[in-house]
């Protein structure tokens, strides 16, 4: 699994349009609030061209792509984090993932109707960030208040995590998320512990008129201002166009791309966005059965990459062999690159790099 991404946004934004465009998963869109109840779940392939000439390099009779999880949380409106709108249910659904897709309103429909009456990517983004900072909040205060007391008695490591948590308290009060917060690692810790929603990193994703794709519009201006401001990333796509592109044969999609003067699909975009904000980078394992691309953190070292495969792989770890995804290439297979010299063996501070094609060597 590549990483599992929650869409969130108010209703009747598109997000369950825009769902079941990148998943063709189905699940059902309309034009009134809370279609969406319990979360719908779709995997989705990640489209990467060095899979199919690795593939045609080692004649491998399978690819196996690496994948993104998504999954459609129903829409937050105002007062969710007090219960309204079933929102405690929704934000509970939002701590399970690594990332959040925030969909944003930045198209003019009379006949899809706007919770707050209006367009207002400003006023929507900051009643989503709102709530959610509200429902962390509560979180907090629960944790201060098991934590006071024997703080105050003298535990010095329960004094630490309460000077931590105040000055996250202060910050969450400030309207500001947790991701901003500046920590150490022992801090880091308790925050993972705690699955802050607002500690999560945000993709923003402005749903635009399939005229506005060249993402110039003022909505898409206050979009990309806000992410900015929010360190985030942002893209703009337009979910009814994506929903046609999901229905095209895969024969079909380039040339229709083209016509429409873009280079690859929203869905595409989004999942590059996401890969920077969370750090990913993707290594490849290569034979006549298969290409398989494999998503791991970057800077991570040998051992845990094979970790991914399985954890004997780790356990085990003796050596890697690397060969660069060019050198393969250049080669033209893996007994050419050690021919030329251009495979490489790694021991277990290895650093992985984004397109390595790797074969581990472990003890079970």
């Amino acid at each position: 699994m590549g990483f599992k991404c929650g869409i969130v946004g108010l209703p009747n934004v598109g997000k369950s349009t825009i769902f079941n465009a990148i998943t063709s998963a189905g699940a059902e869109a309309a034009n009134y609030p809370f279609c969406t109840i319990e979360p719908n779940v779709g995997v989705v392939a990640v489209s990467d061209p060095r899979l199919e000439r690795l593939a045609r390099l080692a004649k491998s009779q399978k690819i196996v792509p690496t994948t993104m999880e998504f999954v459609d949380i129903a829409g937050l409106v105002k007062g969710a984090s007090r219960g309204e709108g079933l929102g405690n249910q929704f934000l509970g659904h939002i701590r399970q993932v690594d990332a959040i897709a925030h969909i944003v309103r930045c198209f003019d429909d009379e006949n899809v109707v706007h919770v707050d009456g209006s367009v207002d990517p400003r006023r929507d983004i900051e009643v989503i960030q709102t709530e959610l900072n509200l429902s962390d909040l509560e979180t907090v205060d629960r944790r201060i208040a098991r934590t006071e007391k024997p703080a105050r008695a003298g535990d010095r490591q329960l004094q630490a995590e309460l000077a931590l948590l105040l000055r996250l308290r202060e910050l969450l009060n400030q309207g500001a998320p947790a991701r901003r917060l500046a920590v150490d690692e022992e801090e880091r810790a308790i925050l993972r512990e705690m699955h802050l929603i607002t500690d999560k990193p945000v993709l923003y994703v402005a749903n635009v008129a399939e005229d506005d794709l060249a993402g110039n519009h003022p909505f898409v201006a206050q979009v990309r201002e806000l992410a900015a401001a929010d360190g985030a990333e942002m893209v703009a796509i337009c979910g009814r166009l994506e929903a046609e592109i999901a229905e095209l044969p895969a024969e079909e999609k380039g040339g229709f791309l083209q016509e429409l003067g873009l280079a690859e699909a929203g869905l595409d975009r989004m999942i590059e966005a996401g890969y920077r904000l969370l750090g990913l980078i993707t290594y490849f394992t290569v034979g006549p059965k298969e290409v398989r691309a494999w998503t791991v953190s970057r800077g991570v070292r040998a051992p845990a990459a094979a970790g991914v495969i399985h954890s004997d792989f780790e356990k085990g770890f003796i050596r890697a062999e690397v060969i660069a995804f060019a050198d393969y290439v250049g080669a033209g297979s893996e007994a050419a690159a050690r021919e030329k010299g251009v495979l490489r063996v790694e021991g277990k501070d290895y650093v992985v790099e984004d397109g390595n094609v790797m074969h581990f060597r472990f003890n079970v």
